[in-house]
Formats: C-alpha cells, sequence, structure tokens
C-alpha cells in the first residue's frame, strides 16, 4: 500500500456513516478499509444502529444539526482529500452532508447508497431516495450502487411502470442526474461471475470480471466505496482507484470470516504491509478491460 513519507502525513479522507457495533460495514468498516490503505479517516456519524452479523433491528438516525456540526469542526481543522458517504438515516441528515460537502467541490466524493441491509432491511423509503437523486447525485464523483440499488435509484428517473431497466440504462440515467461517474457491482445478478462496469457521460469506461465467492458477505459496499476513496485521495485516477479497490475488496472476502451467526465478515487486514495497491491484472480476473 502507499506509504506517507517522513515528515509528511498520510491523506485525510471524511467519511459519513451510521455505526455498526459488530464492524461489519458502516462506519467501522470504512475506519478499518481506510487504515488499511495508509490514511487517516475521520468519521461523522450519521446513525447509530442495533444490529448484528444476521441483520438490522433498529436505527436510530443522528439529528441532523449534530451531524453537519461534526463534519464542519473537523474541515476547519483538517484538509481532507476525499470524501465517503455510506448510509444517511434520514431525509434531514442527507439534505445537511449535501449542504457540508457542497462547499467542497474539488474533493472527490464517493457515495456508496446504501438503501437496505444484506438481510434486506430497508434504510431509505420513497423520500430518501427522491433526496439522495436531488441533492447528492449532482455532487458526486463516483456512485457506487449495486445492480438492486442502481434500479431502484433509476426507477424514479425512467419511464413510468418500466420496473426493470438494464443496468447500462439505470447508469446513464443516473448520470444524467448529475452523479460523473457510476460503477454498477455485478454481485445480485446470475452468473459464475461477478462483472462489475464503470460508467461515464459516454458510456462503459471499463469492465471488471471476478470470481463469484460463496457465502453471503456483511458490509462488501462499504469496503469498496472506502477503498476507492482512499485511492483517490492518495491520487490515483479513477479507472485505476475503481481496480484497486476491486482488487482489495475481493481479497478482503475471500480471507473473511464469520465472527457469528450471520454473514460472513471481509477480512480488512489481509494484506501484507509491505504489499503495494494493485491497479493491473490480477489472476482473479478474466475480463479486466478498459472500454
Amino acid at each position: 500500500m502507499p506509504r506517507a513519507l517522513p515528515n509528511h502525513p498520510p491523506p485525510i479522507v471524511m467519511t459519513f456513516a451510521a455505526s455498526d457495533p459488530t464492524c461489519g460495514a458502516g462506519l467501522q468498516a470504512d475506519l478499518l478499509t481506510l487504515a488499511a490503505h495508509g490514511c487517516h479517516p475521520l468519521t461523522v456519524v450519521t446513525a447509530l444502529t442495533l444490529q448484528d452479523t444476521a441483520g438490522v433491528e433498529d436505527v436510530l438516525p443522528i439529528e441532523a444539526g449534530w451531524v453537519a456540526d461534526q463534519a464542519r469542526a473537523l474541515l476547519e481543522d483538517m484538509p481532507v482529500a476525499a470524501f465517503k458517504i455510506g448510509m444517511l438515516g434520514s431525509v434531514e441528515v442527507i439534505a445537511a452532508v449535501a449542504e457540508v460537502v457542497s462547499d467542497y467541490p474539488a474533493i472527490p466524493l464517493v457515495f456508496d447508497p446504501v438503501l437496505a441491509s444484506g438481510r434486506g432491511d430497508a434504510f431509505a423509503d420513497e423520500e430518501a431516495v427522491a433526496a439522495m437523486l436531488e441533492l447528492l447525485l449532482p455532487l458526486t464523483h463516483l456512485l457506487t450502487p449495486n445492480s438492486l440499488e442502481a434500479r431502484r435509484l433509476a426507477q424514479d428517473l425512467g419511464p413510468a411502470g418500466q420496473v426493470r431497466l438494464p443496468l447500462a440504462e439505470c447508469a446513464r440515467l443516473l448520470v444524467a442526474a448529475g452523479c460523473a461517474h457510476v460503477l454498477v457491482t455485478g454481485t445480485h445478478e446470475q452468473g459464475a461471475r461477478v462483472v462489475n462496469t464503470l460508467y461515464g457521460s459516454h458510456g462503459p469506461l471499463r469492465h471488471d470480471d471476478w470470481e463469484r465467492l460463496p457465502g453471503s458477505y456483511h458490509g462488501s459496499g462499504c469496503t469498496l466505496a472506502s477503498a476507492i476513496a482512499a485511492n483517490l485521495a492518495w491520487g490515483q485516477p479513477l479507472s485505476e482507484a475503481v481496480r484497486a479497490g476491486q482488487h482489495y475488496t475481493w481479497h478482503s472476502l475471500a480471507h473473511g470470516f464469520r465472527p457469528g451467526m450471520g454473514q460472513y465478515v471481509p477480512q480488512r487486514l489481509w494484506r501484507a504491509p509491505s504489499e503495494h495497491n494493485l491497479t493491473s491484472s490480477s489472476p482473479e480476473v478474466v475480463d479486466a478491460h478498459i472500454v
């Protein structure tokens, strides 16, 4: 992984997310992933959750003013190289976070639109989805939905009555709604391989084809978005940051473990301290090419 030079601090990444006491997802997953990439994380708590590895029992959103005040106090004190946004918990918090990050348009923002838990517990209602589309997408450098999230977000943007849009059309609609790039992950699609596709304003930019791993994982989306944000904070170009983030996440899942009675948890510290980020093809990838 990249290392900070002597007398040069590591890049700082601010994450907005809910606290997950299992440390499988949410704020704790972001913190572990960012630290594993040699970044210094700043954590803004958006909600508290009552959950275990089997599912989420309850969510307590933090008051929006508190969320904004956490972020502004940190931003007035330290320079931030990237933002990462996860679960926000309420429409009011979505609006508060959008207002804060809009003051820093030059800082890359990676948005993981968490709409439900891995078990299917809903985290965002219709009003929250509408607020994400209106307030956050125009500020987003990279949106990282899985295929279910991409279709759910694009449903409000596409033709009325069309329930299942093709993923390429979902990406087109989301880019048209304001975000610069969309990485649609294919874990929830059928097939022996997982295909992730990065889209920009002119269509697909790259496809990455990964071996599908067995089991169900808690926090894979958080891990991927945070890894990409870390790579952007280190100055990597977007395509390379996306490729390296996928490599790191795949290995975190491959080294994952099952600490309880529910889902597997990624092992985010799988990498030897001396190993660098990989941006080229690896043995696990069958088809990784820039379009």
